[in-house]
């Protein structure tokens, strides 16, 4: 732990949220409030990991660029000439001037504002204008080749953009090898490749005032389904519903009535290796550490969290359909309507998780406590994110 960490948080509140949980509380209001602690939180609870800053399919054809914003790091996710996405430091290599203010397509080479040096979409230093004096486009000992822009270690994954900014965790591959094969009992070894995403019916965005944390946590667990979702409690109940959590960071809820073509009328096609028993089971996976899944038998969603400051989220929301099909007109509705219920659900979370925020205030709060049955997800969550504070060598 950094000095500034151990001042906000010492190690003994530490220690009591990696205890066992019916001794546990949670992580302490500074964790949620304080602008110091979110400022360190980026390199010791993230850089360690693999964290989302983007959806592949927002590159919408090759030769485009999207700046992304990632705890106040200035990134720029590419999509080069070949098709293949990459994640760069968005600074010219001359004097740091952001490169990329806006998305868009890049003809020819990206070009820096201030002295017009060059890139192409791989980040390679391609121009120097008058480097070496007014008309002297090259100067000795100075080689380009050592001064592209600086790539960031970065995987696509179901149309995710992920990032891993010391270098040093896992592949990717092994990273999320835990939940590829707990779900492919439903979806088979291809049901990945047969995700689609649509605009129309696809997308949603949602600027909370809370910290990314308290949309996790929320989001873990089930046990608020009767009071704050009361219209998806009436076919998709809390009883019906089972704790989950595996691997070394995913943890969620899971639901044996989903029910929603019975509600809204949907019919969308299904993934092919379902098993025909299980149609009605769905699964809600927290993907430490900012991404929230979730899989039916017709579709999936995503929802990146973008933590914009300790105490204002935005929540990208992308829905995936099955197959080339599903994206025709004739399933238009049925899109829309799956859209709608999930705006209805996260609408529904909001007072929920902006609420949370608010009571962080209070000193009369300092973590809480955790149901032993209910709130397994949640304390799971916290033990991460507790490890990662602390520094421990398991979770580097």
């Amino acid at each position: 732990m950094t000095d500034l960490t151990q001042a906000l948080i010492p190690a003994q509140q530490l220690d009591e949220v990696l205890a066992p949980i019916e001794q546990a509380t949670g992580m302490p209001n500074a964790a949620y409030t304080s602008g110091a602690f979110f400022n360190e939180e980026r390199d010791r609870v993230m850089a360690g990991t693999w964290a989302c800053v983007g959806f592949a399919s927002d590159l919408v054809k090759n030769g485009y660029v999207k700046p992304v914003d990632f705890m106040g790091l200035p990134l720029v996710m590419m999509r080069n000439k070949d098709g293949e996405t990459q994640v760069f430091h968005n600074v010219c290599s001359h004097r740091g001037m952001q490169l990329v203010a806006e998305e868009g397509e890049v003809q020819g080479v990206i070009r820096c504002p201030y002295h017009s040096w060059t890139y192409d979409l791989n980040g390679k230093l391609r121009g120097t204008p008058h480097i070496g004096g007014v008309g002297q486009h090259k100067v000795e000992g100075f080689k380009c080749e050592k001064h592209g822009l600086k790539p960031i270690r970065s995987a696509v994954w179901m149309d995710m953009v992920f990032i891993n900014l010391d270098g040093r965790a896992p592949e990717f591959a092994e990273h999320v090898a835990p939940l590829e094969n707990r779900w492919r009992d439903f979806i088979g070894d291809d049901g990945f490749q047969l995700l689609r995403r649509v605009n129309m019916g696809g997308n949603l965005e949602i600027t909370v005032n809370c910290n990314w944390k308290l949309a996790v946590e929320n989001y873990c667990e089930s046990y608020h389904l009767p009071w704050v979702h009361p219209s998806l409690n009436t076919y998709s109940r809390l009883e019906d519903h089972y704790n989950i959590q595996f691997g070394e960071h995913f943890s969620g809820q899971g639901s044996l009535a989903y029910r929603l073509s019975n509600v809204a009328g949907t019919r969308l096609p299904k993934f092919p290796s379902w098993p025909q028993d299980k149609l009605e089971h769905a699964e809600y996976v927290s993907f430490f550490p900012n991404v929230l899944l979730g899989i039916q038998a017709d579709h999936a969603f995503a929802m990146m969290l973008e933590p914009v400051s300790a105490v204002q989220t935005v929540e990208h929301l992308r829905v995936y359909y099955v197959g080339d099909e599903a994206t025709q007109d004739a399933y238009a509705a049925c899109r829309t309507s799956t859209l709608e219920s999930w705006r209805v659900v996260f609408g529904e979370d909001i007072g929920a998780v902006e609420g949370m925020q608010r009571g962080r205030q209070s000193p009369g709060f300092q973590g809480g406590v955790f149901s032993p049955v209910l709130d397994h997800p949640t304390h799971f969550f916290h033990q991460w994110v507790a490890r990662r504070v602390r520094g421990d060598a398991e979770a580097a």
